[in-house]
């Protein structure tokens, strides 16, 4: 007898533990975020922005052998009691210019603040979800062709979440 797995969903999470003295400056990424809302321009590229990212491909590749090339970023800012819609980070008309991986990184969120909620199907069992609990530095990891959506913020402070998008190579 022989078995072949034909597909699976891989979810990766945890906290961003960068080398001493090279931490990442959430409070100028939280910054970089609320202008870029501000003045409704993409983010601008950023000596932080780019420290976090070479984090994302670098460990992923380092631990797991999974290469990941850069593909899309933006930051949301999620008000109290603020959700967002649900989300999806693939273009389906254009799978072939889509993102294989999606990464939300929580800039700033209070813990027990809020989830990410994502939904997947295992099999005939349809429309299962897994709700994972971010707070600062903490992020999460999972393929861009599954829904998902950032839960409502519970807290009364704003909640700044970073997402990457990342092509497998």
């Amino acid at each position: 007898m022989e078995r072949k797995i034909l597909s699976h969903i891989d979810l990766y999470q945890g906290y961003v533990k960068m080398p001493k003295d090279w931490d990442i400056d959430r409070h100028q990424l939280s910054h970089d975020i609320l202008y870029s809302q501000t003045v409704k321009k993409p983010l601008t590229f950023s000596k932080k922005f780019e420290l976090l990212n070479n984090y994302f491909t670098d460990y992923f590749r380092v631990k797991f052998n999974l290469i990941l090339n850069f593909k899309n970023t933006w930051g949301s800012i999620y008000k109290p009691n603020q959700s967002s819609y649900l989300c999806k980070d693939i273009n389906e008309a254009d799978l072939k210019n889509s993102p294989d991986y999606t990464i939300l990184y929580a800039v700033k969120a209070k813990k027990g603040s809020c989830f990410i909620r994502i939904y997947y199907n295992d099999n005939r069992r349809k429309g299962k979800f897994l709700d994972i609990n971010i707070e600062d530095n903490y992020f999460v990891m999972f393929p861009s062709s599954l829904n998902y959506i950032v839960s409502e913020n519970l807290s009364d402070e704003l909640n700044f979440i970073q997402t990457l998008t990342y092509e497998r190579i």
